[in-house]
């Protein structure tokens, strides 16, 4: 960290409304000791993308990452919108799995941006709803996790098979680099199903992947049963459960940065390539590659009836995370190896 305070500078920065005045503090402070990149690089990186960011996230309720120490602190996740915002600072509603409501920041400008980034927020996690309807997604999203002895090729390799699933369900998928050693494929959709069923429809698709490449995928919950394999993490679709942005900068040492890409261009890229030094003038040279993504909603009909085809097999609904109330049709939360000791 930086030894002294610098310091505190105003940026003016313009917005639909007007210009914003954003006061950011101690402006020299390090965030990223090993790329030696400060508070105020992270806030002049978010301003540098804030019209594809804002096109990912606008009028989004969104969850704050926060390192308030910079990359080698603690981070917290900031779920409702911090006391002292500007009136500016828009909000939606929210309603979180409990039933408990909350206020949300939902990003309308670019002042947003830097007055999050002054907040220490690294990665911004939106929810995939608009703040119209906060409870029907028009956003699915599939979240490819490499385990232990796999990486981002064996991730990249099975979002091969899942753009084909996608197709076949009447969905376009959009991927991006997690920022680490996963992708993420998003898939903008009709806001006409609840988060239940556009998670059981997640499922249905994934079970799809690990069907056609069961030694490369798998959508097992438990770590001891997923083996060296990319868990489609399907979890992901649950109330309250986000990923981050495009263009959000993640909490990691060489500050990676989660990268839109078109299917063209996955196989031939390195994820550590994207950062908060790079990112920039590739944006600048090559465009936002999800600009047309809201051009493509689709629906969940076809993988809904896999759902029903997959119910009448057996297989129902999947665990969900030990945090959430016991749900409707959810199998026992019990890890099988305890569950197997507890019958012997």
């Amino acid at each position: 960290m930086s030894p002294t305070r610098s310091p505190a500078v105003e940026l003016t920065v313009p917005g639909p409304e007007g210009d914003r005045l954003v006061r950011v503090s101690n402006p020299d402070k390090v965030y990223f000791p090993e790329p030696n990149i400060t508070k105020r690089e992270v806030v002049e990186y978010y301003l540098s993308v804030a019209e594809p960011l804002l096109r990912a996230i606008g009028d989004r309720p969104t969850t704050l990452k926060r390192f308030v120490d910079g990359v080698e602190g603690e981070a917290f996740y900031q779920k409702r919108v911090p006391k002292g915002a500007p009136d500016w600072v828009r909000t939606a509603r929210i309603t979180f799995p409990s039933g408990r409501p909350a206020d949300e920041i939902c990003p309308s400008e670019p002042a947003v941006l830097a007055w999050a980034a002054n907040l220490g927020t690294l990665d911004f996690h939106p929810w995939p709803v608009r703040s119209a309807d906060t409870d029907h997604p028009d956003e699915l999203r599939i979240d490819l996790d490499p385990q232990p002895g796999t990486d981002f090729a064996d991730a990249v390799a099975v979002t091969g098979v899942l753009r084909e699933v996608l197709e076949e369900a009447g969905l376009v998928g959009w991927p991006k680099t997690s920022g680490g050693r996963g992708v993420h494929v998003l898939a903008r959709i009709r806001p006409q199903w609840s988060f239940v069923e556009v998670r059981r429809a997640v499922i249905a698709i994934g079970r799809r992947v690990a069907r056609r490449v069961p030694e490369q995928a798998t959508v097992e919950w438990w770590k001891e049963n997923r083996g060296e394999r990319v868990f489609l993490d399907y979890n992901q679709a649950a109330r309250d459960r986000t990923v981050a942005s495009s263009w959000s900068v993640r909490g990691r040492p060489t500050a990676t940065v989660s990268q839109p890409l078109r299917w063209d261009e996955l196989t031939d890229v390195d994820p550590e390539q994207f950062t908060v030094l790079t990112v920039p003038a590739l944006l600048a040279e090559r465009g936002d590659p999800h600009a047309e993504m809201d051009a493509h909603p689709g629906g969940l009909e076809t993988a809904l009836e896999w759902v029903q085809r997959d119910e009448a097999d057996g297989l129902g609904d999947l665990a969900y995370p030990p945090d959430y109330p016991k749900m409707p049709g959810e199998p026992p939360r019990v890890q099988p190896s305890r569950a197997k000791r507890a019958t012997t």
